[in-house]
């Protein structure tokens, strides 16, 4: 058994702090905003998770996408297209936060650039949206929090289930004691796809800045595979944990109200992506917090149930995925009544459903606060936690050991 370097207290301490940041009085310039005045974003990392996202920033109102930032210029030029017809562009973010002319970003660069970017931009004076996970690394979490502590910014992270109507009342019940006391909580991220071996990726190095693609990466030749695939290498990304597992994690903190596993034991497999992923492309991480145990399992080779999260209590439990919940009683409690709210249109556990459009309501919970100054729903220290949580799960699988979270 090993214990997680870096110290329980410390990061506790650090949450504490960002939590408390949010009754900070905020300095002059970051007073609110009004309703009618519009927002000039910069987007930085305009890859497909930023092009994916632009169309329902666009649908907020007073917003306008003035400044696009990143490595590959292919990713610029489609970004353009649903841009100001004559935004700034730049391989350079630090060009783009020195700009007056922006208020706020949007960070959809690889995650280890999460946190560099992120506080980079707040002691520019920039508000940000910052994508899932907020960290790459454990460490990385008390830095970002100082950094918020330092410059009070509003800080949005991508987990967009927290602003999903449908989780929001599925939360209320839980914590009305609808399903008693929950012991357990069971995810799952599966999906069933053969993007593993589809051949080299198209990538024109040419047109690629590799060297600020890397950053804080080791140094490396370029890779075509790497620079399309990077969440599945460990100097850029951490797999399944951090890109899938997180958004359920989230939830789960958040509803049940902790921060942080106190152990966690993980197992990982290669199935399809053997000698060409460093992560795992099968995984099943068993997070244990004080009277709750978490279990996720995630795979690329069968897609059944799907993506759900399922809060199990002594008298009911709570089914979850992106699209509906339902309420399902235990046997023994016959007077606790089922009940369910169903948003998305298809079957239970996909990946995506075009009701709740959660991505738009995340932003624009992100716009009303940089209006009102109020924190966000998915602020810097939930997305400290989340990340954290995943990091020690990968630790105990690269590790092959149990984990603890240091005393």
């Amino acid at each position: 058994m090993s214990r997680l370097t870096g110290s329980r207290r410390n990061f506790l301490a650090a949450t504490a702090t960002a939590a408390a940041t949010s009754a900070l009085t905020l300095p002059a310039s970051a007073q609110p905003l009004g309703a009618n005045e519009r927002i000039n974003i910069g987007l930085i990392g305009t890859g497909g998770r930023c092009r994916h996202l632009m169309p329902a920033l666009a649908k907020v109102p007073n917003i306008r996408m003035m400044a696009l930032c990143d490595v590959y210029e292919p990713n610029l030029q489609l970004a353009q297209k649903l841009a100001e017809p004559k935004a700034y562009t730049t391989r350079d973010y630090h060009a783009l936060l020195a700009r007056k002319d922006i208020h706020a970003v949007l960070i959809a660069s690889p995650d280890h650039w999460h946190t560099p970017m992120t506080i980079d931009a707040m002691a520019a004076g920039k508000d940000v949206y910052v994508e899932k996970p907020l960290t790459h690394k454990m460490s990385e979490g008390a830095q970002i929090i100082a950094a918020l502590a330092k410059h009070r910014r509003i800080v949005q992270v991508g987990t967009q289930q927290r602003s999903m109507p449908h989780i929001i009342r599925a939360k209320e019940l839980i914590n009305a004691g609808r399903i008693g006391t929950v012991h357990k909580v069971r995810m799952t991220w599966n999906r069933n796809s053969d993007r593993v071996r589809r051949g080299q990726p198209n990538a024109d190095p040419k047109r690629l800045d590799w060297k600020r693609f890397l950053g804080n990466a080791p140094a490396q030749d370029f890779d075509a595979y790497r620079f399309r695939n990077w969440r599945w290498f460990w100097d850029f990304g951490n797999g399944i944990l951090t890109d899938l597992m997180v958004h359920w994690l989230d939830v789960a903190h958040w509803v049940l109200n902790v921060d942080h596993p106190e152990k966690a034991v993980t197992i990982g497999d290669f199935n399809t992506a053997r000698d060409v992923w460093q992560t795992p492309d099968t995984i099943q991480t068993l997070l244990s917090y004080r009277n709750v145990q978490m279990h996720f399992e995630g795979t690329f080779c069968n897609a059944r149930p799907g993506a759900m999260i399922e809060f199990m209590g002594t008298e009911g439990s709570v089914y979850i995925d992106r699209g509906r919940f339902e309420l399902i009683p235990e046997p023994r409690f016959p007077k606790n009544k089922p009940a369910e709210m169903i948003l998305g249109k298809g079957p239970r556990g996909r990946d995506f459903y075009l009701t709740p459009d959660g991505e738009r309501l995340h932003l624009q919970n992100w716009i009303d606060c940089l209006r009102s100054r109020r924190q966000p729903s998915a602020p810097i220290s939930a997305g400290v936690s989340a990340a954290g949580a995943a990091h020690l799960g990968n630790q105990a699988y690269r590790q092959n050991r149990v984990v603890v979270w240091a005393k």
